[in-house]
């Protein structure tokens, strides 16, 4: 069989799995494919706003208003010292517009932190309706939480996991609820000195989800957090603790978007996810930002002995992406997936990759990036694979694939692989290039416009991703490929 008929196949096997899932009742599943979805602004009270631009001052605000433990506080104003000093990153995406004099560091809305949604308030409520959070925690969560702005404003997770330990709660809740497990691991995957943002999350953070599920326990459903940036020159600066016991089992998902404004905001989160002996974990992303939103975050997991962590990352809008997940193999047989994908449209950058760390013997990692450019969007894709010595019989694959869409177009990749044991497997590839005219002749000729056929042949190039999501899922990052892709063909 030739590589074209493959490629058809392919397309026709995508064909029939978007076919399939359009039959579903979409009102049911509360989705839609209408894009002001994500981008109306609403009308929201506000109770407290600090002052624009960063200060020893805003940072002791934060943690007060928060009644925040010594030891907290102590740490912000360390990472906040250290933020000043780091220069800003010389390498990836340019930042040089980014003014953080210009930002508001904290905003909290006139909402309390509800296990209701009958308790939020009407208007936001609205918001995340139309997003279909509330009717998607009905219909497949084990639990949901959202952020608006600064603060959290709903979290609630299945009453039957409660009795069995699992916490899925706000980080300021776990912080006066669970203080003694989130001081053992804030901070000691990602310190705060590990770059200018990292330092900038650790001063400033506000909100974000505090995992932790107990020895032996599997959440059978995903856990979704769903981050939205409403006001003007916002900075959301959400942290994120993830923590599995020996034997447990959990998948986090993530959604993140915002309203469109002529000037920036940014978005720097920091996640922190801990997988203890023969635990699952499997972290996803899908990010829909608005064109005005800087989007650096910084992602890292610990692996330890037997464990296996997976982070899908799809990374959508924006007009600066830098994100690189990262998995520390610290234990034996310790293994890690990362499948990463970007769409970079008109004046976006997506910087994106992975990163594995081989630090123990017999452990493995496997990283696919794949990457879309349209009407002189810029991709990037960043990866490093390191082999520490000692690290025997480590066995790491790296492959990164990109199609560009017009020749306006930028696609690059930096891939890095270290290795300092000789009884190891490492190998990296990548391939870009443009939709196929081949594929494109089949499709019209079966009665597709050309728009339809190169929306479906980029749906199944990235199919490698969206086969691994949760059906509802699938859907909705189906569409909103469809979405980026209007009026790709001039």
């Amino acid at each position: 069989m030739t590589q074209t008929e493959t490629s058809f196949l392919d397309i026709a096997s995508t064909r029939k799995r978007v076919e399939g899932i359009e039959k579903l009742n979409d009102d049911k599943l509360g989705f839609s494919i209408n894009p002001n979805k994500y981008s109306e602004i609403t009308e929201a009270d506000y109770d407290i706003e600090l002052p624009k631009g960063i200060s020893e001052e805003i940072v002791r605000k934060i943690s007060a208003l928060k009644n925040e433990p010594a030891w907290m506080l102590d740490l912000r104003l360390k990472a906040f010292r250290h933020f000043l000093q780091r220069p800003m990153p010389k390498w990836g995406a340019n930042l040089s517009n980014v003014n953080f004099d210009e930002i508001t560091y904290y905003k909290s809305p006139k909402a309390k932190n509800a296990t209701s949604w009958d308790d939020v308030p009407e208007n936001i409520k609205k918001t995340f309706e139309k997003l279909g959070i509330p009717e998607a925690e009905r219909k497949f969560l084990s639990g949901a939480g959202t952020q608006f702005d600064s603060e959290t404003v709903y979290h609630k997770v299945r009453e039957d996991l409660e009795k069995l330990g699992v916490i899925f709660c706000d980080m300021d809740t776990a912080l006066r609820e669970h203080p003694e497990i989130v001081k053992k691991y804030f901070g000691t995957v990602i310190p705060y000195a590990d770059n200018k943002f990292a330092a900038l999350n650790s001063a400033v953070w506000s909100g974000g989800s505090f995992v932790y599920v107990p020895r032996n326990v599997k959440v059978p459903l995903p856990l979704q957090a769903y981050f939205r940036i409403n006001a003007k020159n916002m900075g959301q600066f959400e942290r994120t603790l993830i923590i599995a016991e020996e034997g447990a089992e959990v998948h986090y998902i993530e959604g993140c978007s915002a309203p469109s404004y002529s000037t920036n905001s940014l978005h720097a989160a920091v996640v922190e996810v801990i997988a203890h002996k023969n635990s699952r974990i499997r972290y996803t992303t899908l990010q829909n930002w608005a064109s005005n939103i800087y989007n650096l975050v910084t992602k890292r997991a610990k692996a330890h002995e037997d464990a296996y962590v997976e982070w899908l990352d799809a990374n959508v809008g924006s007009c600066i992406t830098m994100k690189y997940p990262c998995v520390l193999l610290a234990g034996r047989g310790a293994k890690a997936n990362i499948i990463s994908v970007a769409f970079a449209g008109a004046g976006q950058c997506q910087d994106t990759g992975a990163k594995a760390y081989h630090l123990a013997p017999d452990t493995s990692s496997t990283i696919l990036s794949k990457s879309v450019s349209k009407d002189s969007g810029v991709t990037a894709f960043r990866g490093i694979v390191k082999v520490i010595k000692g690290a025997k019989n480590s066995k790491s694959h790296m492959r990164c694939d990109a199609i560009m869409l017009d020749e306006k177009s930028r696609s690059d990749t930096f891939p890095a692989l270290q290795v300092d044991e000789k009884d190891v497997s490492t190998g990296h590839e990548a391939t870009v290039g443009k939709v196929s005219e081949d594929q494109l002749f089949y499709l019209m000729s079966r009665g597709l416009t050309e728009q339809q056929a190169t929306t479906l042949i980029v749906s199944g190039f990235l199919q490698e991703f969206t086969k691994q999501l949760p059906l509802e899922y699938a859907i909705e990052f189906n569409r909103l490929i469809e979405l980026e892709m209007t009026n790709a063909i001039n």
